[in-house]
Parts: structure tokens; C-alpha cells; sequence
């Protein structure tokens, strides 16, 4: 029975992930900063882990409680919804220390025991934004954008240790909680510059219009990091949900 550690599992793809992979027989180490019992179904080969990933004692801690495992998903993040301007140094540190760094650290823990054992896999979950870039998201989608960098030039660097590494892409995704916790994350750091409002009010008109187009579910996250898990051939970069695969032409 293989063994996968995911992290960011509290909500949204990473929950979705942790479910699937469970259901097929997987042995799923889902962490998360504040642990909870209550969201995933009780289970023998299911461990919740605490994991901090921009700390690194808590990725030691995290990595030593696992044991060995045989993949790795980099799904944990932030979102950030703001024009540059509105972005504070601290702010724009703290999502690059989370999205960007968090994964490479990650990453770099898990790497002597896959190439002491000749295997493993790691898939990082970016975003559609890197494809069709969009106002107010220059700051995450450069957080995203080097992670996609980063996993094409690490994928070369592990082919000799038989180590692959894979890019899931998900689209817009209303049934998680990526604008609710951007919107709240900008007005609680003073909300956006006023120069912008029309930008901001553009935007989000926008946003409204898609209500009902194309999307992506997180069951279609956890089904593209199915694919990398248990098909050998499969892509570096597979997107995920109906508009992402629509972008990735």
C-alpha cells in the first residue's frame, strides 16, 4: 500500500485530494496548520498531521512523524486579490514564503528518502493564472508562475533518480474558498488603493458574468493528481477543470 502526504488538506482541494486517494486505498498523511478530525471520514490509513510549511521545525517534525511515503502534493496556499501598489513588502513576503518557498522546502524534505530509494513523486498544484494573466493578482500569480518554473526544472534534475515531479493547473474554482479569503485577507490590511476602484469594480463584474461558465470542482484537482500518482507517462502539466484544460489548449 502506497503512502501520500498532502499538504493544505483543511478545505478545498487539499480536502478533496485526501479524500480521493483514501478512497482508493492509498495510506494519506493529510496535514494541516490547525488540525481537525471532524473533516475527513475515520480511517485506518488516514493520519492528520500538524504543518506549517513556511516553519521549518514543523516541516522536520512533520516530514519525521510521516515516516517514508511515496509521494508528496505541494497543494497548501494563500490567495491574494490586490493590485501591486496595494501589497505590502511584509504581505507580498508572507504569500511567496507560503506558496513558493513553502513548496520548494517541502520538496527538498522529502528528496533524500525518493532518491535513497530510487522513486517517488511530487506534484505541485499552481493555478490557471500562470496561462491568462488577470488584474489584481500579480502577486499570486508570480507565486504560482515560479513554482511551475521550479517544478520543470526539478523534474529534470530527479529523471535520473527515477524521482518525477508533475504541475496539476486548476482553473477558477467557486466551490473553494480562494475569493472569500482573498477579499477578506485585502480589507483586513486596509483594502484596496482607492486609484484602483474601477479596475476593482470592472473585475469583479466580471467575475459575476462567469458565474455560470466553465469551472473547475476540486474533485477535478484530485482526479489530475490521481493521474499523476498512477500513470507513469503522464504530463508534466495537467490541468485541471473544464477552463483550464480549455486555456491549456
Amino acid at each position: 500500500m502506497k503512502t501520500v502526504l498532502i499538504t493544505g488538506c483543511s478545505s478545498g482541494f487539499g480536502l478533496e485530494i485526501a479524500r480521493c486517494f483514501l478512497d482508493r486505498a492509498w495510506k494519506v498523511i493529510a496535514t494541516m496548520r490547525t488540525p481537525r478530525e471532524d473533516i475527513l471520514p475515520s480511517s485506518e490509513n488516514l493520519r492528520i498531521l500538524a504543518l506549517d510549511v513556511t516553519e521549518p521545525e514543523s516541516i522536520r517534525r512533520a516530514i519525521e512523524d510521516a515516516g517514508p511515503i511515496d509521494m508528496l502534493v505541494n497543494n497548501a496556499g494563500i490567495g491574494w486579490l490586490n493590485a501591486l501598489e496595494g501589497t505590502s513588502m511584509d504581505t507580498l513576503r508572507h504569500i511567496f514564503e507560503t506558496n513558493t518557498l513553502g513548496t520548494m522546502a517541502m520538496t527538498q524534505a522529502v528528496l533524500p528518502q525518493f532518491r535513497q530509494r530510487k522513486g517517488g513523486i511530487i506534484v505541485n498544484v499552481t493555478s490557471s493564472v500562470t496561462l491568462k494573466p488577470l488584474p489584481l493578482l500579480s502577486v499570486y500569480t508570480a507565486s504560482k508562475a515560479a513554482v511551475n518554473a521550479f517544478t520543470e526544472v526539478l523534474a529534470l534534475e530527479l529523471a535520473a533518480f527515477d524521482i518525477r515531479a508533475h504541475l496539476v493547473i486548476p482553473g477558477r474554482a467557486p466551490e473553494t474558498r480562494f475569493s472569500e479569503t482573498a477579499r477578506s485577507s485585502v480589507h483586513s490590511r486596509g483594502g484596496f488603493p482607492e486609484a484602483y476602484s474601477g479596475l476593482v469594480q470592472s473585475v469583479f463584474a466580471g467575475w459575476e458574468q462567469q458565474r455560470s461558465s466553465a469551472a473547475t470542482r476540486p474533485l477535478d484537482v484530485a482526479e489530475a493528481v490521481w493521474r499523476a500518482a498512477t500513470e507513469p507517462f503522464s504530463p508534466l502539466r495537467i490541468p485541471a477543470g473544464a477552463d483550464a484544460v480549455a486555456l491549456a489548449g
